[in-house]
């Protein structure tokens, strides 16, 4: 059976009224993941190489220039595509960056900071921590602040980890201090309170580009467009009765190619023509939950 604590009820058929700022009936964050230069690498001292890029295709016996191009290729170009693409809408989006990606390349969560975007953690290096011992946990953490706080001049409130936490990063994450929030669940379409001060704002991975690597599911860009969109008319139309939060995964190197911009822009537009929508940081959101609505429940 499984464990006690997992809760597989959530908030049932009564889901709390979230009472998004003007009445929306959908608060929506743009999560931009910015992982280039923290991909395993073994040019970059790591054990292995990463065998997720374009292509499916490992090297393991010296370092990867392909794997590792692709890679660069969205901090090179990619990344000003997105940036321009939030400006041309006056959105804000949540850059949710590797600590050794910023320590890198500094200008990634710099210029993402000065566009008024959030710069969250999405640990040092990607990789995911389920098996990490807690000392090195620790440190992983402690690192990837330091980073953002160098890069941006302020210390970052939310983490989300790579695919698996590891059964200590909740607790470390509150030890350490700092965070508001983070996005380590996949469970439900609304936050919830973990412990006083610390929100859980669970994150998807269907409304997400990563969805164009091969055997995704997405191969033109108006794929990803009619998905995400889709997705924010029916939780508008639940939003009626009962308002929902919904995140869309966006990542330098997949969505910032030429062939694939036409999708994020098709629906950045027709979120533009939706005022029922609130478009917000994910700190936003989970400042709101914790001010407006975990009191109450």
């Amino acid at each position: 059976m499984p464990p006690t604590t997992r809760d597989l009820v959530g908030y049932g058929r009564r889901p709390p009224d979230p009472r998004w700022p003007g009445g929306a009936r959908l608060a929506l964050s743009f999560v931009v993941n910015v992982e280039e230069g923290a991909e395993l690498s073994l040019a970059s001292g790591d054990a292995r190489n990463e065998s997720l890029h374009e292509i499916r295709e490992e090297v393991d016996s010296m370092p990867d220039p392909c794997m590792e191009t692709h890679y660069a290729y969205g901090a090179r170009a990619g990344f000003w595509r997105i940036l321009d693409a939030f400006a041309a809408h006056a959105m804000p989006a949540t850059f949710s960056a590797c600590g050794r990606a910023v320590a890198a390349n500094p200008f990634l969560a710099r210029e993402a900071h000065a566009a008024g975007h959030e710069v969250s953690a999405h640990g040092w290096r990607w990789e995911r921590h389920a098996e990490m011992e807690e000392a090195t946990e620790r440190a992983v953490i402690a690192a990837t602040v330091a980073a953002i706080r160098d890069a941006t001049g302020e210390a970052p409130l939310g983490w989300h980890t790579r695919s698996a936490a590891s059964p200590n990063t909740r607790r470390l994450l509150i030890e350490h201090g700092g965070f508001l929030y983070d996005s380590d669940a996949y469970d439900d379409d609304l936050p919830r309170l973990h412990a006083p001060g610390h929100v859980i704002l669970p994150y998807g991975f269907d409304c997400n580009d990563m969805r164009f690597s091969p055997g995704g599911g997405f191969v033109q860009a108006e794929d990803f467009a009619r998905y995400c969109i889709g997705a924010i008319e029916w939780l508008l139309g639940e939003g009626e009765r009962a308002p929902k939060m919904l995140s869309i995964g966006l990542h330098l190197r997949i969505i910032g190619r030429p062939g694939r911009m036409a999708g994020l822009a098709a629906v950045l537009a027709h979120v533009a023509r939706r005022p029922e929508i609130w478009v917000a940081r994910r700190r936003e959101i989970a400042a709101h939950w914790l001010a407006r609505v975990a009191e109450r429940l």
